[in-house]
């Protein structure tokens, strides 16, 4: 216990000299603590008003620490007995492993060519990249459950349109010119002072790639990081975007279950413990909305670290967690480097912006911005420098929390319209993110209901459509966040009708 009093003496100290919140000093401190092997699986903390008084903190703010750790699955509490270190912590997994050097690749895979394309071009037309057939270019009649759009009827189209205005007046020839490929600086300054405080890694701007969306980062992690047959781990079912971007490198793909605690590392290696790569939604698991567990996340540290694999982390819907403080992104919990993290704007500010980014390892910078030069030099630069000036004027933090409310109470509005339907339709209501799973019964199929949906003007997605090998059970995806009251309504109407 007097290992926990030292950890939580050095939090406050540090609270005071980096002028951080002091319960994620305290937080970090713990965290920091029990990964280390400091505080061993099993060890018992202080009660929270002794640990209090101790370092002169309040008691809320100790309570404050233990409630993240214990949210995030680092520490227990025992009816009658105190708070401990979690016992799912294996020491393996908190040791740093040396890894082995890598094996040599495997042989690429077969495939039938056509008179037009290539192998790999045939292989990537035939990856789906996004679910919106029928939709694009046109507006669906009546409502549409389209899933990845935030609610963009409240975005604040004037203090943007300021912004913008007030940017090209400024210094509108400048940011004609060509720019960085990493990307303009001070937005990458801001997005590792956001990511920092928001997802607990601590990085420099250096290692800010500003990339055109999420999916060019995707498509840049596997074209430095694979070479053609080379095996990537990916979540079945998993996001299409993921998929093409692999199949693009010309990857072998290895599709690995996933269950309520994410992707199963163990299932993994039994099907290929040598992957080169494996790329996960851990935070808010696309689709199916599960948040990967602590134990999960360690296992695929390890994994990584011991084989000297790569871990492209898409960091999906982070930014809305509903109830209790987001989890640490697997960035920050990595001892190995062996994490790259992906984000986007798209789904926080609005589709269209296409502006991601990467933060890599530094030993893999140059390899992003030689891929940036090879493709489009640089995302839009004035798009850059308008987002930059909405993070550092507070509107970003400002539209994240009008947002998290609003798409929490039109989940829970979902889930009210749709409780008539719960012969027809099991919606499964989630923490976080932008859709909800609409379980179906086992006889229906699900791409026949999204066809006949769609027919009436509704968009729904099949979740059959995501899943590779692993065996599916029908359902649908409906996003809400997107959807109004009054279209939602609709929407569910319409979903009645077909499917009684």
């Amino acid at each position: 216990m007097s290992s926990a009093r030292n950890t939580a003496a050095r939090g406050r100290a540090n609270s005071r000299s980096a002028a951080v919140p002091a319960y994620k000093a305290l937080y970090e401190q713990l965290r920091s603590g029990i990964l280390t092997g400091q505080l061993a699986a099993g060890t018992r903390l202080p009660p929270s008003r002794t640990l209090a008084t101790e370092t002169g903190l309040s008691r809320n703010t100790v309570l404050a620490a233990f409630e993240q750790l214990q949210a995030e699955g680092y520490i227990i509490g025992r009816q009658g007995s105190g708070t401990y270190v979690a016992d799912l912590l294996p020491e393996q997994l908190l040791a740093t492993s040396e890894p082995p050097n890598r094996l040599a690749a495997a042989s690429p895979p077969s495939a039938v060519t056509t008179a037009k394309l290539s192998a790999r071009g045939e292989r990537l037309a035939l990856a789906r990249r996004v679910p919106l057939p029928s939709v694009l270019g046109r507006e669906p009649r009546g409502t549409s459950f389209l899933i990845g759009l935030p609610a963009l009827d409240a975005f604040p189209f004037e203090t943007w349109g300021k912004l913008y205005c007030e940017r090209l007046r400024k210094s509108g020839p400048r940011l004609m010119r060509y720019d960085d490929p990493a990307g303009y600086r001070p937005l990458r300054e801001a997005i590792a002072g956001y990511i920092s405080t928001a997802r607990g890694i601590h990085c420099l701007a250096d290692q800010v790639i500003v990339t055109s969306g999420s999916q060019q980062a995707l498509e840049f992690c596997a074209r430095i990081l694979l070479d053609p047959g080379d095996a990537a781990w990916i979540e079945d079912p998993g996001y299409l975007g993921a998929r093409a971007a692999l199949v693009s490198a010309s990857a072998r793909i290895i599709p690995v279950p996933v269950d309520e605690n994410g992707l199963d590392v163990t299932a993994g290696q039994a099907l290929e413990p040598n992957a080169r790569l494996a790329a996960v939604t851990p935070s808010h698991q696309f689709p199916l909305g599960h948040t990967m567990s602590l134990e999960r996340r360690l296992a695929l540290i390890d994994w990584a670290g011991r084989n000297d694999s790569w871990i492209v982390e898409d960091d999906y819907d982070a930014e809305f967690r509903y109830l209790g403080r987001p989890h640490a992104a697997l960035m920050a919990i990595d001892s190995h480097q062996r994490v790259i993290y992906v984000g986007t704007f798209s789904k926080v500010l609005f589709p269209s912006l296409r502006l991601g980014y990467v933060i890599a390892p530094p030993d893999l910078v140059d390899g992003f911005l030689a891929a940036h030069l090879s493709t489009d030099m640089h995302a839009h630069v004035i798009d850059q420098a308008v987002v930059a000036d909405f993070i550092e004027q507070g509107h970003f933090a400002r539209h994240l929390r009008r947002m998290r409310v609003l798409h929490r109470e039109r989940q829970q509005q979902l889930v009210r319209l749709a409780e008539p339907l719960s012969e027809n339709l099991r919606l499964a209501p989630s923490d976080g993110g932008l859709h909800l799973v609409g379980w179906l019964a086992d006889h229906r199929d699900d791409r026949a209901v999204a066809k006949a949906t769609l027919r009436q003007g509704v968009h729904v997605w099949p979740l059959s459509t995501h899943y590779l090998r692993s065996e599916a059970k029908p359902a649908i995806l409906l996003g809400y966040a997107g959807t109004t009251a009054e279209d939602m309504r609709r929407g569910i109407a319409t979903l009645s009708a077909v499917l009684s």
